[in-house]
């Protein structure tokens, strides 16, 4: 059955439909596609669950602020001392900047430091809802305005400042990542098929995928209150076009596999579907669980990302099973050349390099996946030097952009960032009460004047250092436990700080919620898959242990090598989420292909032919996978960087090492055990299996023993 219809989607005729309809599909995606990144919600307040104290403060402030402000400082530095022409000069251009379109309320300085060598303005700006993304020009006008110079440093810091970094850092994000994925993706393609030619169906499979979810996620963002924003949109390009073009090197390596033995290039097709697609979907559909189980996270952002991966997966899945199918059946078997799959020709996996590297294995399994195994677990040791409890502000960014300058100095200089302070919000009657306590809490520099508005009251605090360092996040514990402790107050304490914490906070509790839910449904799907107990918990156990020795590998790398001060809290997530989920493929692809084969030669002889027949193409969907995550480390952000590189070299272990290495070996030592309870590969009535001396090669149906 599975077999017509895979013969139906590329038949003489249909092969032609599912072409015109991709056509048309991208078409009106396309339109859609352009204007996913006009939707992006980069602030960190969108990022929280109602939950967080700092959201629920966020809701209170509307009386006091407006979510539109953005406050923004303007930061002098002269080491050898202040001098009165620059105060002067500072004074002269708050007044300048008073007058510049979208400020709301009055500039705020300049304030001096106490060692008189820095001072401060604070200018805040309305645009209105997306008055974010004006920050790169006001930032730019604020300089013309108060120029460096002659011995005097100016800086724009604050959140205005930092907005305006962030663009910067996100400028041309999707096409940068778009061209330079693609770039690696055909790179390696070309290196794979050595052929001018064939790389280019799978790239330009992966870009319809890419552009039809992009529009379809568009479409979620705007009318579903799907939360996107730059990374998962970034995460979202690299995804599309490692995992569409892993799916697409297994369809290919199937149908060439056929095409030796089919003299119709639609028969040859359709077996191919008919053989591959199972394992392609089932590892889809592993991907695409896996992810929406972020759906569980706290973190908006975090859940926010679940869903937009989610909806690539399924779209390059359904690209890569349908319209390159067509494609490959369209060009025919031109498209191979110079290598063309002639019709009887020899499969040459049997004699490659994975062929001997299972004969090598097959000699002393035990020892191998042991060895092995000890190997990874050491590895993973160095997870200790990962310190994922986030990143400051100044530790975000791979170069020095010039909020985190300005931010250096008003924290060397002691000056209170007044941009962020703790906004502070209780019951009218108690303001005076919640003050009070302010005042006692270290880190705290001043405290302002309750102010009382529609039974609330609010308070804001300057704190020192920097808003988005641990010092900082203690204030907030340290104030948060004195307010709370004014009977009848029900203080709430917001702010920069307040919500930075929170987001570490949620962070921390979706490491404990989501991984071990990935976990179990990547088992229930393996346990269906293979039918199987005792398999899917081997390979959930082997994909574990390249998790963590990708983590420990890469904390020592990131700490000794790359000198990052630490992580993102969400880091280890994404990287367990992808890895897992994305990891588990390859065992996939090997594993069905194992089962295909014990059921004529024994499950030891079909690990090897598996391996034999799988090794290149899984080793080369990996190196694509590796290298498109990769890409990622090319973003001036930390987290990016860390993400990719933590996610490639867990796919090269997997690949290069687990997949092929470990589960091969246990495979080989425990043979019929692994698809316990399951009566694959023990004898039964009219079931004979091969010998390994009589066992086929890849390929070579007329000499296999059928059941």
């Amino acid at each position: 059955m599975h077999q017509r219809i895979a013969g139906r989607l590329t038949g003489r005729v249909t092969k032609w439909l599912v072409l015109a309809f991709w056509l048309v599909v991208v078409g009106v995606a396309g339109g859609y596609a352009g204007k996913l990144t006009s939707i992006q919600n980069n602030e960190a307040s969108s990022w929280l669950p109602a939950s967080a104290e700092s959201t629920r403060a966020l809701d209170k402030l509307g009386p006091f602020q407006d979510e539109n402000d953005i406050p923004t400082v303007v930061v002098y530095e002269r080491t050898s001392g202040l001098t009165a022409a620059d105060v002067e000069a500072a004074t002269t251009q708050a007044a300048r900047l008073q007058q510049l379109d979208g400020v709301v309320g009055k500039v705020v300085g300049p304030v001096p430091s106490q060692d008189k060598q820095a001072m401060q303005t604070v200018v805040t700006f309305n645009f209105g809802k997306d008055g974010w993304s004006r920050m790169p020009d006001v930032a730019d006008e604020i300089r013309a305005i108060a120029p460096s110079g002659h011995g005097l440093s100016v800086h724009v810091a604050g959140p205005g400042g930092q907005a305006a970094d962030s663009a910067e850092a996100f400028e041309g994000l999707d096409s940068t990542l778009l061209f330079a994925t693609a770039g690696v993706v055909i790179v390696i393609l070309l290196l794979t098929y050595r052929s001018p030619v064939l790389w280019l169906l799978p790239v330009v499979s992966a870009g319809v995928a890419l552009t039809v979810a992009q529009g379809v996620i568009y479409l979620a963002a705007k009318h579903f209150d799907l939360t996107v924003n730059g990374q998962s949109q970034g995460i979202l390009t690299v995804l599309v076009f490692g995992a569409g073009t892993d799916y697409a090197l297994l369809l290919v390596a199937r149908y060439r596999e056929e095409l030796r033995r089919h003299e119709d290039r639609h028969e040859a097709m359709a077996f191919a579907l008919h053989r591959a697609a199972p394992a392609i979907v089932a590892s889809g559909a592993t991907v695409i669980l896996g992810m929406l189980c972020l759906l569980l996270a706290e973190m908006s952002s975090t859940a926010g990302l679940g869903p937009v991966a989610a909806i690539g997966i399924a779209v390059g899945l359904l690209v890569m099973i349908t319209l390159l199918p067509a494609l490959l059946v369209i060009c025919g078997r031109w498209v191979f050349w110079p290598a063309r799959p002639s019709f009887g020709s020899v499969e040459p996996t049997s004699r490659g390099f994975w062929a001997r590297v299972g004969r090598r294995i097959s000699g002393a399994p035990r020892k191998v996946w042991v060895g092995t195994a000890v190997l990874l677990a050491v590895a993973s040791l160095g997870i200790v030097k990962l310190d994922a409890t986030g990143l400051t502000t100044a530790e975000s960014y791979t170069k020095q952009f010039d909020s985190v300058l300005g931010q250096q100095v008003l924290t060397r200089h002691g000056l209170a960032d007044t941009s962020s302070p703790l906004m502070v919000v209780a019951d009218g009657g108690h303001g005076r009460q919640v003050a009070e306590a302010l005042k006692g809490v270290k880190g705290v520099v001043e405290v302002g004047d309750p102010v009382v508005k529609d039974g609330v009251a609010f308070v804001a605090a300057p704190i020192s250092g920097d808003a988005t360092s641990q010092a900082a996040f203690d204030t907030v514990e340290r104030a948060r436990d004195a307010v709370h402790a004014v009977t009848g107050a029900d203080a709430l304490v917001g702010g920069a700080s307040a919500l930075q914490l929170d987001v570490e906070n949620a962070s921390n509790r979706d490491n404990r919620v989501v991984i071990p839910a990935v976990l179990v449904v990547v088992f229930l799907i393996l346990m269906l898959l293979l039918r199987a107990l005792v398999s899917p918990l081997l390979l959930v156990g082997t994909v574990v242990l390249s998790f963590g020795a990708a983590l420990g590998l890469s904390a020592l790398l990131f700490h000794y090598v790359l000198g990052f001060a630490g992580a993102d809290a969400s880091m280890p997530l994404f990287v367990f989420v992808f890895l897992v989920a994305l990891g588990i493929d390859y065992n996939i692809f090997l594993m069905t292909r194992v089962r295909e084969e014990t059921a004529t030669r024994g499950t030891r002889q079909g690990s090897l032919v598996a391996l034999a027949a799988t090794g290149g193409v899984i080793t080369s969907a990996g190196m694509v996978l590796a290298a498109t995550f990769l890409v990622l480390s090319t973003m001036p952000l930390v987290a990016f960087v860390e993400i990719g590189v933590a996610v490639a070299l867990g796919v090269l272990l997997d690949t290069l090492i687990v997949r092929s290495v470990l589960v091969t070996a246990l495979n080989l030592d425990l043979g019929s055990r692994i698809w316990w309870p399951s009566t694959l590969d023990r004898p039964g009535p009219g079931r004979h299996v091969s010998t390994p001396a009589r066992a086929a090669e890849p390929g070579n149906e007329a000499e296999r023993v059928r059941v």
